[in-house]
């Protein structure tokens, strides 16, 4: 099949990346479900261990495929297999950069545990040495700048620590889209797409959930490949990027309309 970019599949995304051409994507970010038991529109989050382990192989072999050879990928996983993802990570050839919890600052209350508040990311590259990773588009002020005022202290700011505090998009958040259950933060994509994908690379998604990954992509002037198996959850991100294209047309005429009034101003 040939690759068509800015494109969301509607479909399994083992299925759909097994007829992509091998080494086409630059980064890709992957939030499958956890298999905890979480209703989604259509997917069965409880299989049998074995069965869950299998899947999660399947397409990660995919996805090694069809990453560049100095491409990088992100997944997102919970506290059970995390471990085990690692390790199928690992044995398929891929390098560990960084084991990234995402501290989302508060969680659903427990009473016979403490209550979770984070979640895995794990991030790989493809080669040991050769992959992107733009330091320059994420640095965040460091202490030595804000606290001791150090003028030793780098004045771009520093590179993020590996534990990142983003809120998570809960149902009453005005970035909230559509009724998936675990919509991802525009933020979190922002850092991973700024820091490992240049502008005019191809950024895949092959979960895609409420469309984050696509929009940050398109915001960020790099093209999307997003693969979403429920209808319900693929019309929700058809319509968030249609609204994207619509918040970028009116900008676009406001700024024209001031432009004129401008010109009209000084004649």
């Amino acid at each position: 099949m040939k690759i068509e970019l800015d494109k969301v599949y509607h479909g399994d995304c083992i299925e759909i990346m097994k007829q992509l051409p091998d080494e086409c994507v630059d980064l890709i970010f992957a939030d499958p479900p956890f298999n905890i038991g979480v209703r989604y529109d259509k997917w069965k989050d409880n299989l049998k261990y074995e069965e869950y382990l299998q899947w999660s192989e399947s397409w990660l072999k995919e996805a090694y495929r069809l990453l560049k050879k100095n491409g990088s990928i992100y997944v997102a996983i919970g506290d059970e297999f995390a471990a085990e993802l690692a390790i199928i990570l690992k044995r398929l050839g891929l390098y560990m950069r960084n084991w990234i919890i995402w501290y989302y600052t508060f969680g659903q209350h427990q009473k016979k545990k403490f209550t979770r508040s984070h979640t895995h990311i794990l991030y790989y590259t493809k080669h040991k040495s050769h992959f992107t990773f733009n330091a320059d588009a994420i640095r965040v002020p460091s202490a030595r700048q804000t606290v001791y005022k150090d003028r030793r202290a780098n004045p771009k700011g520093r590179i993020p620590d590996d534990v990142w505090t983003f809120p998570r998009v809960c149902g009453t958040f005005k970035e909230r889209v559509g009724n998936h259950p675990c919509q991802m933060p525009t933020a979190l994509l922002e850092r991973i797409i700024l820091a490992s994908s240049n502008p005019g690379d191809i950024v895949l998604d092959p979960f895609g959930g409420t469309g984050t990954t696509a929009v940050v992509a398109k915001r960020l002037g790099r093209h999307f490949i997003t693969i979403e198996l429920s209808e319900q959850y693929y019309s929700t991100i058809i319509e968030r990027l249609n609204m994207e294209d619509a918040k970028k047309f009116i900008k676009k005429d406001i700024k024209g309309l001031f432009d004129s009034l401008y010109e009209f101003s000084n004649t």
